[in-house]
């Protein structure tokens, strides 16, 4: 079987193409820019070479028939014919409280996913656009949904409710419901299968580090806890989000600086984190290297950016009753040695034991804790898209 797993961005599509026979990616790019000047769609060879094709794509439908032309192309193609490919799975970010688990899209499933836009705007919409435009140019094609929300639905009401009137909750469902979710499944799950054990009894906590951060807390292959909320904005502190603040404070801003609420949005989304400390700079590379220098002020960051993942850590290991696993996994938890060494460094009343030698690896399934460390610390790289072409064939396998 074949599925093509496509994300749809409000301005942009990544896709990857498996032969779900062989578990193998055979196509894999993106488009970026769409709608906007410059627009390009980026895919990589077989032989690893990246190859760049620009083209006017004003919107999502263009964009997915250029990504199918290129799939079949004589030049660059992966396969023959677009018959080839027997399913889409479809990234979709935020399905509320009506998603728990991934599901076959039909117009009523549409019809709920588009009832949820209110909680996530800019990305329900985008990812809507991609299932259109399948529908448009394969419309005899499967397509499931994969819900970034959905492996967080099984968080405690005490645990994902808000103290905020009550009402509030049941006329908007304000409440926390978490994102990253299809990663934390993913690693989650895969950190059992590669160390061997079972999910049942075990207490987990999965790190997803990267421009965008969020930690979960795992309790027999269940979530129970996470940091994001309404929003990926609450949190912890990244690249350009700044996670956790006190709503008295937003409010200060928005008088002292006349903001609004789009205005205050694009402040905490887009102008905060790592980037709001740094003059706009967020990628964690150059604050690696700038820490490395003895930079007293990228000191300072790598420091907050650290500690609010370590408190995370540690609030978990309470909700849970203790801790038998932290998994590292995103661009920073799979690469970055010094942020798992710092994240750790102090842990050890919990259990946790590192070897440095180990932990100077990177995006490599492995563990770094020491081999007499009570809670075992592993890297593992997630792989959303595999997990949504994984439940996809499951889907329609089932049917």
């Amino acid at each position: 079987m074949k599925v093509l797993v496509l994300n749809c961005g409000s301005s942009s599509i990544k896709y990857k193409l498996f032969d779900m026979d062989k578990k193998e990616v055979i196509a894999q790019g993106g488009i970026e820019k769409i709608g906007l000047e410059g627009s390009f769609l980026k895919f990589t060879l077989p032989n690893g070479e990246k190859k760049i094709l620009e083209k006017d794509i004003p919107e999502h439908t263009v964009g997915v028939e250029f990504i199918l032309e290129t799939l079949v192309s004589p030049e660059y193609g992966a396969i023959k014919s677009l018959d080839e490919i027997n399913a889409v799975g479809h990234r979709m970010v935020h399905g509320g409280e009506k998603f728990s688990k991934s599901v076959l899209l039909t117009q009523e499933v549409l019809d709920a996913f588009v009832a949820c836009n209110d909680l996530a705007p800019l990305h329900n919409p985008a990812n809507l656009k991609g299932v259109n435009a399948i529908s448009a140019t394969l419309p005899n094609v499967p397509q499931v949904g994969v819900f970034d929300t959905a492996f967080h639905q099984t968080m405690p009401e005490y645990a994902y409710l808000y103290a905020i009137p009550y009402e509030l909750y049941k006329k908007y469902g304000i409440r926390r419901y978490g994102f990253h979710g299809t990663s934390h499944r993913y690693v989650s799950q895969r950190v059992c299968e590669f160390l061997g054990v079972k999910p049942e009894g075990l207490k987990v906590i999965t790190c997803h580090i990267g421009n965008g951060a969020s930690i979960a807390a795992v309790k027999d292959g269940k979530c129970v806890d996470t940091t994001m909320g309404l929003t990926p904005l609450e949190g912890l502190m990244m690249g350009t989000r700044c996670g956790d603040i006190d709503a008295g404070a937003v409010t200060f801003i928005m008088d002292k600086e006349g903001l609004d609420t789009a205005g205050v949005s694009d402040l905490l989304n887009k102008k905060s984190g790592v980037a709001g400390l740094r003059n706009g700079a967020s990628d964690m590379r150059d604050l690696e290297a700038a820490v490395e220098a003895g930079d007293e002020e990228a000191i300072m960051v790598d420091k907050m950016y650290n500690y609010r993942i370590k408190k995370y850590v540690g609030a978990y290991a309470a909700a849970m009753g203790g801790v038998d696993v932290i998994v590292f996994t995103g661009g920073v938890g799979e690469n970055q040695c010094s942020c798992r060494a710092a994240v750790c460094e102090g842990l050890e009343f919990l259990g946790v034991k590192m070897d440095l030698e180990k932990n100077a690896v990177k995006g490599k399934e492995v563990v770094v804790s020491a081999p007499d460390s009570k809670v075992k610390v592993v890297v593992i790289p997630t792989d959303e898209e595999l997990m949504i072409a994984s439940d996809t064939m499951t889907i329609l396998e089932g049917k």
